[in-house]
């Protein structure tokens, strides 16, 4: 899995060096997605030029195959007329390609095997890329949750710090003056009240009242008095 491994190594330089960089957690996991992305892209490429390779070589192991036959029927045509020195050269064209025919079935075998292992290694890759696809939102998700509860963090210890128990003070002060002001107002109130009723109730008020009564009785009520007056 040579390939493989060395696309696993490179996206795994990278995350390391994004890393010390110190860089945003969401563009890394998308650099390092990108970066595999790139590495799926060359594999394919590499799986595709093997199979290609695969089937020249099958093509020419055909062609090789076809021509020792010919060369066996030329062989049999020069014996049937007689001709031995030509059948033995057509014999030796046949066995230089059947020598040649089983170097490409090795070779072919050797690119079969190939072929298979890339194209594995070709799955796997895409697996990861795929299961590196989850844990990125997966990690996206946690990482802004994280810089929230950093944030609301902060934000707490700069209220443990006095910056709202100031302002709630503050607000506290101005409602008890508020408070005060308006118990102040009522019993002022109360005593201006209390005031005029001890007017009221005092014996010269109390004289003056029955007086002034007893002269509105006679002017409103005048059948107290024969005739309406004294």
């Amino acid at each position: 899995m040579g390939l493989l491994d060395d696309a696993l190594r490179s996206a795994q330089a990278n995350l390391n060096r994004w890393l010390n960089q110190a860089e945003d957690p969401e563009k890394l996991l998308e650099r390092m997605i990108q970066d595999m992305q790139d590495q799926m892209i060359q594999l394919r490429q590499t799986v595709a030029q093997a199979v290609a390779t695969q089937k020249r070589t099958e093509r020419q192991c055909r062609q090789a195959i076809d021509r020792a036959a010919d060369w066996h029927r030329r062989a049999e045509t020069a014996l049937r007329q007689g001709r031995e020195d030509q059948a033995r050269e057509a014999l030796l064209q046949r066995q230089s390609l059947l020598a040649t025919v089983q170097a490409l079935e090795e070779q072919r075998e050797t690119q079969r095997q190939l072929v298979q292992r890339l194209k594995g290694d070709l799955k796997m890759l895409d697996l990861k890329l795929s299961d590196a696809r989850v844990k990125k939102d997966l990690y996206v998700v946690r990482a802004r949750s994280a810089e929230a509860t950093q944030r609301m963090t902060e934000m707490l210890g700069r209220l443990n710090q006095g910056v709202a128990d100031g302002a709630f003070q503050q607000m506290e002060d101005r409602i008890q003056d508020l408070e005060a002001q308006t118990a102040a107002l009522q019993e002022l109130s109360r005593d201006s009240l209390e005031e005029r009723f001890t007017q009221l109730e005092s014996p010269e008020t109390l004289g003056s009242v029955e007086q002034e009564l007893a002269s509105l009785k006679r002017q409103v009520l005048p059948g107290d008095t024969p005739w309406g007056y004294e």
